[in-house]
């Protein structure tokens, strides 16, 4: 099969929009026939496609199976492989994982999912000289470590920014009541955010909770009875968030809205709880039904489409930009010689680039102090992103709970 373009149109053609046309018609050619005398390059990851972040852990993995695919695509030179170990959610085991697949050959390790098993498993990473990148852990510890292999395109002070930026603008005169997680990342994002708040003339009430627990009316009650607040804003993960959307849809306390951060507002939540989501809102990055308005962004959801023949997630995302920029940075560096001398690391630092999730450039922690989320919200079948202004591309409903 041959194109034939002609001059005049490759002159009128910007170099981006050309470059996009050529992933597009790789995409739709045999890639293992031109692949077949490319070098193969291994990079492992770790995901808890089972355990108690299984939700998360299967959108990751889909996201960087697309970004793999896309790679593959533009780079006829080298053919990556990648090598995904359920973790089953068990920091111990990411850390076995890790190793394992440092052993076996793998030039960088794509993980995980929470701060507590990003951890241990990025350091152990590091001890073997392998580059690890990561969009499932926020944990400002996680960068004061000094560890030179460590990268992530995401943060907590992101997630920060965009939820006391939204609860701001609603004003609310009888406070917030937040409910959180004692895990790491949640447990830190609460304290900031109750910090940024007070700040804000904003009452706050804060309430903890061990994750083991799963009866959530307790707190529920206080709240109702003693809180008397407008917005209830819960810092957790998603068993959490249906436990405690549960909880507060049977005992009905006279909120205004719920606001929660971390895999509330996705379409999955949409349509495997409907009746809980209804109004709910809470960070993301997409409307769903989805809408792209980038070149990059239109070859992403027709791969994903292609592949998995369902709606992206926003963690989807976050995961596919993470690992498109570990695999752009893994092919300059094998590019130049230098994969296996240290090079990946000085490559993932000279990345600066626009992606799904808005500008990707890495400081000397290894953090991406351009993250920040946009708030969106559950309206029936619909997610709508409704904060910041400038990127909403529907109203917020306030007050609006999902009884």
């Amino acid at each position: 099969m041959s194109v034939i373009i002609k001059k005049t149109m490759v002159r009128k053609m910007r170099y981006s929009e050309f470059a996009i046309f050529a992933v597009s018609f790789s995409l739709m050619t045999n890639l293992a026939q031109a692949q077949e005398s490319a070098t193969t390059i291994t990079i492992g990851a770790h995901m808890p496609l089972t355990g108690a972040f299984a939700r998360s852990g299967q959108s990751f993995n889909e996201g960087m199976q697309v970004a793999i695919k896309i790679c593959n695509a533009t780079s006829p030179k080298f053919k990556l492989n990648l090598e995904v170990i359920d973790d089953e959610s068990i920091p111990s085991k990411a850390v076995s994982a890790v190793e394992k697949l440092a052993s076996e050959g793998a030039v960088a390790i794509i993980g995980g999912y929470g701060s507590n098993i990003i951890g241990p498993a990025s350091a152990a990473a590091n001890n073997l000289g392998k580059v690890y990148v990561t969009a499932g852990a926020v944990s400002e510890l996680l960068t004061q470590r000094g560890l030179r292999t460590f990268f992530r395109t995401n943060n907590n002070a992101g997630y920060l920014r965009g939820v006391s930026s939204f609860i701001a603008s609603l004003k609310p005169t009888n406070g917030v009541s937040i409910v959180a997680s004692t895990k790491e990342a949640p447990h830190l994002f609460a304290e900031e955010l109750q910090k940024d708040l007070i700040a804000n003339d904003i009452k706050v009430n804060n309430h903890s909770f061990d994750p083991s627990i799963t009866d959530f009316k307790p707190i529920i009650n206080k709240i109702k009875l003693q809180d008397k607040t407008d917005i209830m804003m819960i810092a957790g993960y998603e068993n959490d968030h249906i436990g405690i959307i549960r909880a507060a849809k049977l005992l009905k306390p006279n909120i205004k809205l719920i606001v929660g951060v971390y895999s509330l507002v996705t379409p999955k939540m949409n349509i495997d709880f409907p009746e809980l989501m209804n109004n709910v809102t809470g960070t993301a990055f997409l409307p769903f039904p989805v809408a792209m308005n980038s070149a990059e962004g239109n070859i992403f959801s027709s791969t994903y489409a292609k592949l998995y023949k369902k709606e992206v997630e926003y963690q989807v995302v976050l995961s596919y930009t993470a690992s498109i920029v570990l695999c752009e940075a893994v092919v300059r560096a094998a590019e130049a010689g230098t994969l296996d001398n240290g090079g990946l690391v000085d490559e993932m630092r000279k990345t600066d680039r626009e992606s799904l999730q808005g500008r990707i450039k890495f400081d000397q922690s290894g953090d991406n102090p351009y993250f920040e989320v946009s708030i969106g919200q559950h309206q029936n079948d619909k997610i709508n992103l409704i904060w910041p202004n400038k990127i909403a591309n529907g109203h917020v409903i306030y007050p609006g709970v999902p009884w």
